[in-house]
């Protein structure tokens, strides 16, 4: 059981990704995405949305349950409790005692685990493909079976709170992580932390579990994913048998959660701890989703944060590493699977510890160069190219397709959301590009995050 958050070492690309992406005919790859069945798409009669991703390389299958429910649903004070409803989904039901459902999975040597997000909740198993019918059972028996009594949720809130002892205090980076959140977001919830604040998980209860469970976990609230070595019609037919008769919930009202206002300011925020070796920086700035920007706007931020810093042909790690040697890692990401406003991040860490200051005039160098003269059309297409490349190569995972249309469909976007990124990503222009970084890279727009470590003050 995991959180998916977004700190500043690990880039994190969009999902919008297709089993169609075209590629130059005569070649391997597209021969083989040329035999893939078709992504299947349907809703059951109780609400229930199921998607179905054919890839019969090997006989495994991943099966996702995809709630739209994440901590920034949660209702104010009660920070903390979408993760912590996570964990009460492993506890036992009417039907099954603690622990079946892991001896099940473990029994057949697959694997099993979930995730909460701010937007979403997801729930998985990867097991041998004569064992999706037990998975399906056993998911839906907890989508409405839980037994949730003091007894169960006492010592489960104590396990939470110790992992955010662990995972959040004791870790400078997620702690600086946390901050600027609440920084960057004046209003909106994604300011709150996903694990939440401890001071409201200690008071989270049986009343807040329960009401939460009735509210969201619900089959008309979920998506469906099942992805490897399975048909369309075998896999509808044993989720009308499963899910099919779990009761269809009240109907939810919209996703609308307040808004940011106007940011006009440059804002810092800087921590200090004897944890840390090497300083960092990071500078982060509002930006829209693929679910609320214009049109073009999501796949012109995904280019330029590949151009300025997707890897190491981006211009930040040719200029700072390979060419000057000033820093030791740098890059940018764009999260643009998101139900709402967003974030585009450049960071680094420069080769000692003296060198910040450096590092930092250089991060902003680049990024001012590209608001300035733009991108060519030549690192456009490369871009471009690495991006479908990667994506292409990531298919060779049915667990990284379940997770590319599941978070796609619980944030807004459809299938053939998906199976268009393609196509909209070949159509952006270089104008498009630098109109998105002088758009929303607004240095006097930002905020700068620092991590530093302790000053010794003794002598």
């Amino acid at each position: 059981m995991s959180l998916e958050d977004r700190p500043v070492r690990r880039f994190i690309a969009g999902l919008f990704l297709s089993v169609a992406i075209a590629l130059p005919s005569g070649s391997a790859l597209a021969d083989a995405q040329g035999k893939r069945e078709p992504v299947e798409n349907f809703l059951l009669d109780n609400g229930m949305e199921v998607v179905v991703i054919p890839d019969h390389r090997a006989p495994i299958v991943t099966h996702m349950v995809w709630y739209k429910v994440g901590s920034a649903d949660e209702p104010p004070g009660k920070s903390g409790i979408a993760h912590f409803f996570e964990h009460l989904m492993f506890k036992g039901t009417t039907n099954h005692k603690p622990g079946e459902f892991d001896a099940a999975v473990a029994s057949i040597g697959g694997s099993e685990n979930a995730f909460t997000s701010y937007d979403y909740t997801a729930y998985h198993e990867t097991v041998p493909p004569d064992a999706l019918g037990t998975m399906m059972a056993l998911e839906a028996d907890r989508m409405r079976n839980l037994i949730l009594t003091d007894a169960v949720i006492g010592p489960e809130r104590d396990v939470v709170l110790e992992e955010r002892r662990s995972r959040i205090e004791g870790d400078p980076e997620s702690l600086l992580s946390e901050e600027v959140q609440a920084t960057l977001y004046q209003n909106h919830p994604y300011r709150v932390p996903i694990i939440g604040w401890m001071h409201e998980m200690e008071k989270l209860n049986r009343t807040d579990a329960v009401a939460f469970y009735n509210q969201y976990y619900t089959p008309n609230n979920a998506v469906l994913v099942v992805a490897g070595d399975v048909e369309a019609d075998q896999v509808r037919k044993l989720a009308e048998e499963t899910y099919g008769k779990v009761a269809r919930g009240p109907d939810l009202p919209p996703r609308n959660r307040p808004t940011e206002p106007e940011q006009n300011t440059s804002r810092t925020v800087t921590m200090t701890d004897p944890r840390v070796s090497i300083p960092s920086f990071a500078r982060y700035w509002l930006a829209p989703s693929y679910r609320t920007a214009e049109p073009g706007e999501a796949e012109a931020l995904d280019l330029l944060s590949e151009i300025l810093g997707g890897g190491t042909r981006s211009r930040l790690y040719q200029q700072l590493v390979v060419k000057s040697d000033t820093a030791a890692g740098t890059g940018a990401y764009y999260d643009g699977t998101a139900l709402d406003e967003t974030s585009f991040v450049v960071y680094g860490s420069p080769r000692d510890a003296e060198g910040l200051a450096k590092l930092e005039t250089a991060v902003n160098a680049e990024v001012a160069r590209i608001r300035k003269d733009g991108v060519t059309d030549d690192e456009l297409q490369k871009a471009k190219n690495r991006l479908v490349r990667s994506m292409i190569f990531a298919q060779d995972s049915p667990s990284s397709m379940a997770n590319m249309y599941g978070s796609a469909l619980t944030t807004g976007s459809t299938v053939k959301d998906v199976q268009a990124w393609p196509d909209k990503i070949k159509t952006v222009t270089a104008a498009q590009v630098q109109a998105a970084a002088v758009k929303y890279l607004n240095p006097h727009q930002s905020v700068s995050a620092y991590l530093l470590p302790s000053q010794d003050t003794s002598n």
